[in-house]
């Protein structure tokens, strides 16, 4: 493995830079300048763009670094960890997009309120916010990892400096310029995974080499993770992709419902073969570096580059970084602004749109608190999409199943997933038994539970309901 030197340093960091400044006057150039572009784009977004967006949403520097270094570990069955997203975004086409979507609301929480009320979508709000905060904290790790390694600084140093570009870039350009510029930072990052995977397969002399070399487990379809995690996975990211914020606000952004189902399937044919790229490289890490820590699996091959195409290869993880780090922000912002201050407060738009970019600033950096403290990223990955599951559930519950009207036994179940889920994962998922399927079950069970206890509240609505309906 190569070390940079000073001269060889200096040419990375100022492709990087370049590139940041770059992508920053064009943020500037196209950022939102009212409301509704900072929030919906004003339902103008291309749907091939808005395609780009999910895809960006699930393939960022979490699921890189992260899958990367599941797979060095636990072999190339870690790809299911974004396999599960290519598989979802179709199935959200065909199951939620078109309901959420007539909705008018731009927040999951929004649009289950239609049923349920004002409280459960401020119950909502606060778990999917607490969720989108941890994303962003494995987002921070994955990216510092990335930045730490070419340019030999500390890991808080780099979380830091991913910190403030990502701020720049979603604060001022909100969805409208966000939107265009991911396009750029995705197209970047696809053709750095790429590189990175040819550089590592040229590294090995080819797959051939690592499957007759490595244990048996790195090449079975379960690896070391076995079927009931790769199962809580799939469980797990699809069930998120049906209420994660930035996805039901990209889907908003596009001219009809039609439009929107066409970018869950342009999100589909992009995650597919970067899961399995992603997977290889973290294998191939380890065939090649075996004495490395594992967060490092898919940066380590920068080292084996030279200069120029490692400023390149650094520049595509660093877009990925400030993809991820900028919409799960984004989607934190809005859910602040719509489901809190302005129904609190009533301010006037200009008011609005200017608290949206002062909190938008206070989420930026309030996720570097937890940076340290998080060791393995794929596994956090997976703890914040448990926790978005139980919304799911929730909201597959409100659209297709009628009879579950009660707003009590939503919020119960609400409440109770986020907690036992949070709990479970704290104690390390014990019996061996993953979060994900206690995110899952909990919500439903208590739902259930709900209708056998006598609900006064459910049934004066009830009562209420009946003349009415008799006037009719």
């Amino acid at each position: 493995m190569n070390v940079f030197n000073f001269a060889d340093t200096a040419i990375i960091v100022s492709i990087v830079i370049a590139y940041i400044l770059f992508t920053s006057w064009l943020t500037y150039r196209l950022r939102s300048k009212t409301n509704s572009e900072f929030m919906s784009g004003s339902q103008a977004m291309p749907a091939f763009i808005v395609g780009i967006l999910l895809m960006s949403e699930y393939i960022g520097a979490k699921s890189t670094i992260g899958t990367a270094q599941a797979a060095f570990s636990g072999g190339i069955a870690a790809s299911w960890s974004v396999i599960g997203a290519a598989i979802g975004f179709p199935i959200f086409g065909m199951l939620l997009v078109k309901k959420i979507y007539n909705t008018g609301k731009i927040t999951i929480s929004g649009a289950i309120a239609e049923k349920y009320g004002n409280t459960t979508k401020n119950i909502i709000s606060l778990i999917m916010i607490y969720a989108l905060l941890l994303v962003n904290v494995g987002n921070y790790v994955s990216g510092a990892a990335a930045i730490a390694t070419v340019l030999k600084i500390s890991l808080p140093v780099a979380a830091f400096i991913t910190a403030i570009v990502s701020t720049f870039y979603f604060a001022f350009g909100g969805l409208k310029g966000l939107a265009y510029v991911t396009l750029l930072h995705s197209a970047v990052k696809y053709f750095g995974v790429m590189v990175i995977l040819g550089i590592a397969l040229y590294m090995t002399g080819g797959i051939t080499p690592m499957v007759e070399n490595m244990p048996e487990h790195y090449w079975t379809w379960d690896g070391t993770f076995g079927p009931g995690t790769i199962f809580a996975w799939l469980i797990g990211t699809i069930g998120s992709i049906f209420c994660t914020q930035f996805v039901i606000q990209a889907i908003s952004s596009t001219k009809d419902a039609k439009a929107a189902k066409r970018a869950t399937w342009v999100a589909f044919f992009f995650c597919l073969p970067i899961a399995i790229a992603i997977a290889v490289i973290g294998v191939a890490a380890k065939y090649l570096h075996p004495e490395i820590d594992s967060l490092y699996a898919l940066p380590v091959f920068l080292q084996d580059m030279n200069p120029v195409l490692a400023g390149i290869v650094t520049t595509s993880l660093v877009a990925s970084i400030f993809v991820s780090v900028s919409t799960v922000a984004l989607a934190i912002a809005s859910l602040i602004v719509k489901d809190f201050y302005v129904p609190y407060f009533k301010p006037s738009e200009e008011k609005e749109f200017k608290m949206t970019r002062v909190f938008s600033l206070l989420i930026g950096f309030l996720p570097l608190i937890l940076v340290l403290f998080v060791p393995e990223v794929l596994k956090l990955s997976f703890f914040t999409r448990a926790i978005r599951l139980s919304i799911s559930v929730v909201a597959v519950m409100a659209f297709y199943l009628p009879f579950f009207k009660s707003a009590r036994g939503a919020n119960a179940g609400l409440i109770a997933a986020c907690v036992v889920t949070s709990a479970w994962y704290l104690m390390g998922d014990p019996y061996g038994i993953n979060n994900m399927y206690i995110a899952l079950i909990t919500p439903a069970i208590v739902m259930c539970l709900d209708r056998i206890i006598p609900n006064k509240a459910l049934k004066a609505e009830t009562t209420t309901a009946k003349p009415l309906e008799e006037a009719k």
